[in-house]
């Protein structure tokens, strides 16, 4: 079983920037999807930003201020937060697929 270990998260005020990180035990083929899912308590899993050897999709409320980036060499995928608002408070958990593997989740909080 792969292992997804994430790191990064923190509480900054709005406008400010964080940066996630996600390492995975084993190599991951670059055809596969590493990316980023977002929960608030109560609310269902949105996508935050997904990448594979062709493509990047990014949910539309982050567009233009996250950007992601998948180092293969390290097995690794990075989401950098920009220009962060309080409605992005939520866990983010790091995600491999088709394989369904999921990190253990970094909380990010934004204050106002």
């Amino acid at each position: 079983q792969v292992q997804l270990v994430e790191s990064g998260g923190g509480s900054v005020r709005a406008g400010e920037s964080l940066r996630l990180y996600c390492a995975a035990s084993e190599s991951i083929p670059s055809n596969n999807v590493m990316g980023w899912y977002r929960q608030i308590p109560g609310a269902q899993l949105e996508l935050v930003a997904v990448i594979n050897d062709t493509d990047i999709v990014y949910g539309a409320p982050v567009k233009g201020r996250f950007t992601i980036s998948r180092d293969k060499s390290k097995n690794s995928v990075h989401l950098q937060m920009n220009n962060l608002r309080p409605n992005d408070t939520a866990e983010y958990y790091c995600r491999v697929q088709p394989m369904n593997y999921w990190g253990q989740g970094s909380q990010v909080t934004v204050s106002s």
